[in-house]
């Protein structure tokens, strides 16, 4: 069985498709949401969702959460004596909403259709393959969350339409614009910000809180430098007020501390102005998306809001200002992700309910090579960035740029792949490099056609053709993250000939990669997989 899955910064929840509709997966306290927090008992217990969030404020140091702003970095993440890398919390949660759908349905689910920032990076999709592969589960497509939204309200209007998906999460926020057309939702474009969210709305009001009281005279100014336990009490009082003010014309922040009672009060105009920087960041992914579509705010038939921090009135409000109309409100903005995505885990199973319905998505970045730019006759500029492929190009794509060397005898090409939009690779993402050795030859005799293949799930793959030869070079930027993520903890977690039987596999497996021979790699991998499946099931050594 395969299951829709929104893996929030904030809070997650699974969807499923049955009965031809997509339904909400009720958690084990029957509610639909489940925290993004992952913890410990005393005791070692894991707890994960709202006995994890509990337990922020009494047991900080043995509970985590807002990890999905750390995927696809280097952070480790302390929780008593042990270190976890962001994406093994989000296995937790993963599991956890697995779980959960499994007793609603009663059968085993194995697969997954994950959703995650239409900004999200490489690695950072990467990470939450890694997260799916450890949690149990094959994600099957990872599937843009303004995407999975516009999914969920087109199959509810089926009408010919252009739409704007204003997506802002509790710690990103994605636009798409999109048509729909003869039952094929197409999208035109996509944008974002990968580190703006409701979260930062709850921290100005910490931030504020402490500027405002003798707290922070005692403890400092500084959220960063706070206790934890005064920093996550902190937190949810901020997150109190600011669900207060959705409704109410003000709100009062109080905290105990010391045994002083320290309290704030903020009038909803106050906490306006204080997110009025926060307000202006909106705009811009809005206006790129429209002009990448090229599309002009009043050929919009409607737009779209999906994510619960749309809820804030001053957020909907700008919508309204920018548009000039009231934003589309049927769909329950902290649901809509999830019920795309068991929509798109519809469309896998073929149901017949969504037989006349097409998607097509795009690639949020662009992606391409360093090179060098020639200056004058005997000088060259390095550092230079040159897209193979755009972004917002419909996926999956492939596309080809033909290079040649620059100085005569060159005997290597050094192709390094970088992702975004800047014209300098210093401030672009570095992805990986491919060395091509080439035939010395004067400069620029030797061609080399360098294509980019880029698909649903965006993962790239760098292939350079030597003309003179026709030799190829593979990079497959993905490298099978979640494989070897999977074989290091089943390491870790074993003893005696079953943990050198994985240690040697390992170390085939990495040799694998770092020759990047796609074939040799797939071959590895089949066989690591199948090792791994028969230690975990205890068929190995029994």
């Amino acid at each position: 069985m395969i299951v829709g899955i929104d893996l929030g910064t904030t809070n997650s929840l699974a969807a499923v498709w049955r009965d031809g509709a997509a339904r909400i997966v009720p958690n084990a306290l029957g509610h639909a949401l489940t925290p993004s927090c992952v913890g410990f008992l005393d005791d070692g217990t894991l707890v994960v969702g709202e006995a994890a969030r509990e337990r922020l404020q009494t047991h900080p140091h043995l509970s985590a959460a807002l990890f999905k702003r750390y995927m696809g970095t280097d952070r480790k993440i302390r929780l008593g004596a042990q270190t976890f890398r962001p994406e093994e919390l989000s296995s937790f949660m993963l599991r956890a909403l697995k779980a959960d759908a499994e007793a609603l349905l009663g059968e085993p689910v194995t697969e997954a259709i994950v959703t995650v920032p239409a900004y999200f990076s490489d690695a950072q999709r990467k990470a939450t393959r890694v997260a799916g592969e450890l949690a149990g589960l094959k994600v099957e497509r990872l599937l843009n969350e303004p995407t999975a939204a516009a999914l969920a309200y087109g199959l509810q209007t089926r009408e010919e339409s252009k739409f704007l998906v204003f997506d802002l999460g509790g710690g990103t926020f994605d636009v798409s614009i999109l048509e729909l057309f003869e039952g094929v939702m197409e999208v035109r474009a996509s944008a974002g910000d990968n580190f703006l969210g409701g979260e930062d709305f709850a921290t100005l009001l910490m931030q504020a809180f402490l500027q405002k009281t003798p707290l922070g005279e005692r403890v400092g100014t500084s959220i960063e430098r706070l206790p934890s336990a005064v920093a996550e009490r902190l937190r949810a009082c901020a997150e109190r007020a600011k669900r207060t003010l959705t409704d109410a014309a003000a709100a009062t922040l109080r905290i105990d501390h010391e045994n002083e009672t320290y309290t704030w009060e903020v009038t909803a105009d106050a906490f306006v102005s204080l997110a009025e920087p926060l307000l202006e960041r909106l705009r811009a992914p809005v206006e790129r998306a429209l002009r990448d579509a090229r599309i002009r705010p009043a050929e919009l038939d409607s737009i779209v809001l999906a994510g619960g921090a749309t809820r804030m009135p001053m957020v909907r409000r700008l919508v309204s200002r920018m548009f000039g109309r009231f934003p589309v409100v049927d769909l329950n903005p902290d649901e809509v992700v999830a019920l795309g995505a068991a929509v798109q885990a519809g469309l896998k199973m073929r149901d017949a309910a969504l037989d006349e319905v097409v998607m097509t998505d795009v690639s949020p970045y662009s992606m391409g090579v360093e090179i060098v730019q020639q200056v004058s006759a005997q000088r060259f500029s390095e550092g230079h960035f040159m897209p193979v492929i755009e972004r917002n190009s419909v996926v999956p794509v492939s596309r080809v740029e033909r290079l040649h060397t620059v100085s005569d005898n060159q005997a290597t090409i050094n192709l390094r792949v970088f992702q975004g939009e800047s014209p300098r690779v210093a401030d672009n993402v570095f992805l990986g490099e491919l060395r091509i050795p080439v035939q010395p030859r004067p400069a620029g005799q030797v061609q080399l056609d360098v294509r980019f293949t880029y698909d649903v799930n965006g993962i790239l793959e760098a292939e350079g053709t030597v003309l003179e030869t026709g030799e190829k070079h593979v990079l497959v930027i993905e490298e099978n993250p979640g494989v070897m993520a999977r074989a290091e903890r089943v390491f870790e977690q074993l003893l005696g000939p079953q943990r050198g039987a994985v240690g040697n596999a390992i170390a085939v497996f990495q040799g694998a990669l770092d020759g990047q021979e796609p074939e040799r790699i797939r071959e590895v991998r089949t066989a690591i997989k199948r090792l791994l499946d028969q230690v975990e099931s205890g068929a190995m050594f029994d």
